[in-house]
């Protein structure tokens, strides 16, 4: 069985940014999930499956912490004091940054706690479809 499961999400800029340790208490996570499937039935497997598809990744984490933060910070800015609109040009900073660079100071914080890129997630659910036997007919054609 595979358990290295950083070889099939190369390329990925958040994981190339992220300690080699954080990625592979991922993978080892990835490949537990996986192991533990394996002896479960189809509809079980279905269903981790469409837990995965909603699943949220780290970029849509980033996303929403920005259009929260930026919320706040206009409000208070309108609200309070114009010392608040820092808010959200640090919001933007960080979400441009990760644009860029699939890197910013929130991201290794999310990676601690487990928080998965969508190439990950995507790991474990192709590999939960091919223990459901889903590529079968693709391997014997």
């Amino acid at each position: 069985m595979i358990t290295d499961f950083g070889e099939f999400v190369r390329g990925d800029r958040v994981r190339s940014r992220t300690s080699p340790e954080i990625n592979e208490a991922i993978d080892r996570e990835i490949a537990a999930t996986v192991r533990f499937y394996a002896s479960k039935t189809h509809y079980e497997i279905s269903k981790r499956i469409g837990e995965l598809d909603n699943e949220w990744d780290i970029g849509r984490f980033i996303e929403f912490r920005a259009g929260v933060v930026s919320m706040i910070g206009v409000m208070l800015g309108l609200k309070k004091s114009k010392k608040w609109f820092i808010l959200p040009l640090i919001a933007a900073t960080f979400l441009l940054q990760y644009a860029i660079l699939g890197w910013c100071p929130p991201v290794p914080v999310l990676r601690r706690f487990g928080i998965r890129t969508k190439q990950e997630i995507n790991v474990e659910k192709y590999a939960l479809k091919a223990l459901r036997g889903d590529f079968d007919r693709v391997a014997s054609q």
